[in-house]
């Protein structure tokens, strides 16, 4: 008993301390954003400065070459918990610990915030600060205001969408990556600033870097050998899949041991889960085929990967600029479609692939795969979904951005 009171006093005292913290940041804050911005002062974050990567990453690059060597002023904004690593990682670009002193200061004065992903809604901006929202996907699933029930942990529907509206009217640019996509994230953010209708920045690699000497590199790179064949398994997460706020359950829809009698010799699996199960997944003995790469940057994956196989993901929106073929292993389809999340498009007949809910079918169109190279027939489907969801996309959506942000 006395353990269990000392435990719940460190606790609480904790909680007290982490509220004071908050508090005086936010007055600082206060304080701060009445001051001029500092022109080129910008600020990138990637989902919630867990890493450095995606549209943020993509943007970063192009202004840091527009502006050579006059880049004092550009930082990532990173969690405390990732700074060291990060640091090592990217030993050029400048990090900033979220919510530190340094951080509220910078984050005050900032000309642009560039940022993927929400910020906390009592954190205040500066009038004179430009937020460009990148954002992170083109939507399958209901987003937002157009959920009609939040199963996440830890909040309600109601206040989940309040929290939404508060923050997007702050969003003075945000990227759309196709008309279809813009039309959504115009009702489902209720945004009326201004969109920017270019694709994704993060795209432009898989249009400059879609050649065979700069994949064979990334497979040499990632995977030690640069003639594996590679697929990859991209799932999307599900909000009411949970054993409890911030601890998320995984489910192996297939067997390893299966999966790899349908493929060839050669092929190598790159898992790409959520961030949240990375660490649920289980490769024992399989540890020379199987990849866990939750954390590496994305498009890379697509560009090293001859397939893929999704559910609900937006990364098929993305892979598309490839040509490649896609599988589409939806097994619980009717409840995440129905029950879950609804769809905004009528993803059985517009995927650009096989659509499939049994483990039976899986292996199947595993088989398919693998003697063909392709998923023969989808050709038509496939144009279709090209023409509709990347029809921005063109290798420039970076540089862009950054002449918004450099006044060009």
């Amino acid at each position: 008993m006395h353990k269990i009171k000392v435990i719940f006093k460190k606790v609480v005292n904790k909680n007290i301390i982490k509220r004071i913290g908050r508090q005086v940041l936010i007055m600082l804050n206060d304080i701060m954003i009445k001051f001029p911005i500092k022109k080129n002062q910008i600020i990138f974050e990637s989902f919630n400065g867990r890493d450095i990567n995606d549209n943020p990453m993509a943007i970063y690059k192009q202004v840091k070459d527009d502006l050579g060597k006059e880049i004092d002023g550009l930082y990532f904004s990173v969690k405390p918990g990732v700074y060291q690593t990060l640091k090592e990682q990217y030993p050029d670009i400048k990090l900033l610990k979220r919510f530190g002193v340094k951080w509220t200061v910078k984050m005050a004065r900032a000309d642009f915030w560039v940022i993927n992903s929400r910020l906390p809604i009592w954190w205040l901006k500066n009038k004179k600060t430009t937020y460009i929202q990148t954002w992170h996907g083109t939507p399958l699933k209901h987003l937002a205001l157009d959920m009609d029930n939040v199963t996440m942990p830890g909040t309600t529907t109601k206040k989940y969408h309040d929290n939404f509206k508060i923050e997007t009217a702050r969003w003075d640019y945000l990227i759309a990556p196709n008309q279809y996509s813009k039309i959504i994230f115009e009702r489902a953010f209720a945004f009326k600033n201004k969109s920017l209708d270019i694709g994704y920045p993060r795209n432009d690699i898989l249009y400059t870097h879609n050649n065979e000497k700069e994949i064979k590199a990334l497979k040499k790179n990632y995977l030690g050998n640069e003639n594996a064949k590679v697929i990859l398994y991209a799932p999307t997460w599900r909000d009411d899949s949970f054993y409890r706020e911030g601890v998320y359950k995984f489910k192996l829809a297939f067997s390893f041991e299966e999966f790899f009698k349908h493929v060839s010799d050669d092929t190598i699996l790159i898992m790409r889960p959520h961030y949240l199960v990375k660490n649920s997944i289980d490769i024992s003995g399989f540890e020379d085929r199987v990849k866990i790469m939750a954390d590496e940057n994305i498009t890379e994956l697509y560009l090293m990967s001859d397939m893929l196989i999704t559910d609900y993901s937006s990364v098929m929106f993305d892979f598309a600029n490839l040509n490649r073929p896609m599988l589409f292993y939806c097994y619980d389809l009717d409840h995440y479609r129905d029950e879950l999340r609804g769809f905004y498009l009528d993803f059985e007949s517009e995927a650009p692939g096989p659509v499939i809910q049994t483990e039976d079918n899986f292996y199947k169109q595993l088989d398919v795969y693998t003697e063909n190279n392709q998923y023969p027939g989808y050709e038509k489907r496939f144009k279709a979904f090209q023409d509709k969801f990347i029809e921005w996309d063109d290798g420039q959506a970076s540089q862009k951005v950054s002449d918004i942000i450099l006044g060009k």
